[in-house]
């Protein structure tokens, strides 16, 4: 009796569970990084797929647009089926990790994820060019969903300690992704025509729905209003906009002194510093300034941006360099780029057992780092007489050392950063590296550009070359790529040495503290020291 009257007397929080855990009470809100084993067996695989089909349309049009533009014309806004995907994810991603954070990643995930079916399901049906773009856009919107509440669910399935793994995993897909998306194109545009390679999409976007749907437990949340921070997300998005705008026009539609180009890059600049101002006064920042106070989410949203920069040296550029000095096909290219996508596909599941295994990270980044800046240096190298051997040993340096790096941002991230944000720390470090290869990719193309420029016959430019007359110039087109390249291991190298000021924490095993603002400390326990661990 005596046993019975402790046990009622025990303080206990709302809907806390019972025996059965240890005899430990614990809070609803704590299942919130140790979901249980058979709610993550059946979650996961939802989010694995939802991630797959995000990141397979970034890349999966690239092989249909021929088949697109005899269909629908519209050959001048071509690069903006790309472009327009690209640009709503990168806008999106800092409002989700905000939005979710405050209602909730599940609902916002279930949005999300119908945003992007309904836009794949209008792509399909698009009758020009311009609805297309239009379509592209909505579903780029649902994307910036998808890519970040699938990784920030991860956080709220299981505890740092064993996060390693999973995000692994979810680099490997996105990986995957990126290589078999040209290939998978090409054979359902063939196969079945362009429209189907967005109708493909709902079967596996409703696979996806139903499984996170059926047993995924959202975190309880403290029941508040929210202030929503509408000024600060339309200033950022609007910010965002004009600088990739700046990167993607300039020297390509206008050049770089042109007053459209430099119109939009006062804008973007005002833009983003009225963007901070607000941030500053405002009750819910859409991404709170005080995340860069802690020093590990100061040092991983550069690096990230530097990494998301620095791949575009080989994404983009190594095919270029095969189908034009090497005088491969586009379809052969992309099977030559497959030592890089493996690599990292091998190389983010292992570092995720790593992770795991001895709840160590920092060395990851460090070695991945200088394998980039090995492996850019490689490419730098290439010459005209090389065999292909060459460049599937730089790719591998490459993808093993990406793999090693992505493993690690978005996990450094969230275990550093406090419970409520968990959602913003992981929008962030997806934001940051999304810009950066948006504007990488216009950069290595000014640098490419320029060094291009003065081996062309009376001042023509590249594009209006033939591919005959462009083979003539094998030796000049090798010394521009020779540039870009040098340029990335540059870049690599500065990556690398702030790799070296990551800082360490502990992985916890059990969430840091309650996610509820206002609960109090005693309705959670933590586990794992917050000192950094050691070598």
């Amino acid at each position: 009796m005596r046993k019975v009257l402790r046990e009622r007397r025990r303080p206990t929080v709302p809907g806390a569970e019972g025996p059965g855990h240890g005899g430990v009470l614990v809070a609803r809100g704590d299942r919130q990084g140790h979901g249980r084993h058979s709610e993550v067996m059946v979650v996961f695989p939802g989010l694995v797929l939802a991630m797959l089909v995000a990141a397979l349309d970034q890349t999966v049009v690239a092989t249909s647009l021929p088949s697109i533009t005899s269909d629908l014309g519209g050959l001048t806004q071509l690069s903006w089926v790309v472009t327009a995907y690209v640009l709503a994810v990168s806008v999106s991603t800092p409002l989700y990790g905000k939005l979710g954070d405050i209602f909730g990643r599940k609902r916002l995930f279930q949005v999300a994820l119908l945003i992007f079916l309904f836009g794949s399901m209008l792509c399909g049906t698009a009758q020009s060019m311009l609805m297309l773009v239009v379509f592209r856009a909505l579903q780029g919107l649902g994307a910036g969903g998808i890519v970040v509440n699938t990784q920030a669910m991860v956080g709220d399935l299981v505890p740092p300690a064993e996060r390693g793994r999973y995000q692994g995993v979810m680099q490997s897909v996105f990986a995957l992704a990126t290589v078999f998306g040209p290939l998978l194109g090409g054979v359902v545009a063939q196969g079945l025509g362009w429209r189907w390679v967005f109708y493909v999409n709902a079967p596996v976007c409703v696979l996806a729905l139903v499984m996170v749907t059926a047993r995924f437990t959202a975190p309880v949340r403290e029941r508040r209003r929210p202030h929503i921070d509408w000024w600060g997300a339309a200033l950022l998005s609007t910010g965002v906009t004009a600088l990739i705008l700046v990167t993607t026009l300039g020297g390509n539609a206008y050049r770089w002194l042109s007053v459209p180009v430099f119109g939009l890059a006062v804008a973007a600049v005002v833009l983003l510093a009225a963007f901070i101002l607000v941030e500053r006064r405002t009750v819910e920042p859409i991404v709170p300034l005080r995340l860069f106070r802690n020093e590990v989410i100061r040092v991983v949203t550069p690096l990230a941006f530097l990494v998301g920069f620095t791949t575009l040296g080989a994404t983009v550029f190594v095919p270029l360099f095969q189908q034009t000095v090497d005088g491969v096909s586009p379809t052969m290219s992309g099977l030559r780029m497959a030592p890089l996508w493996f690599a990292w596909a091998l190389s983010s599941s292992l570092s995720g057992r790593f992770i795991t295994r001895t709840g160590k990270y920092r060395r990851l980044p460090i070695t991945g780092t200088a394998l980039l800046v090995l492996g850019m240096l490689t490419l730098s190298r290439l010459g005209i007489a090389d065999t292909y051997a060459f460049q599937a040993i730089a790719l591998a340096a490459i993808g093993l050392g990406l793999g090693m790096i992505s493993s690690v941002m978005v996990l450094a991230a969230q275990n550093a950063a406090d419970p409520k944000d968990l959602g913003v720390a992981t929008s962030t470090t997806t934001f940051s590296r999304t810009i950066g290869g948006s504007i990488g990719v216009s950069v290595f193309g000014a640098i490419f550009a320029a060094s291009l420029h003065q081996a062309l016959p009376d001042g023509q430019q590249l594009d209006s070359l033939t591919v005959s007359a462009r083979s003539a110039y094998l030796t000049d087109f090798e010394s521009a790529l020779h540039h870009v390249f040098l340029s990335g291991a540059g870049l690599a190298a500065v990556a690398f040495v702030m790799a070296l000021h990551v800082r360490e924490l502990a992985l916890r095993r059990r969430r840091k503290g309650t996610e509820e603002p206002g609960t109090e400390p005693g309705d959670s326990m933590t586990f794992g020291a917050e000192e950094p661990a050691t070598e």
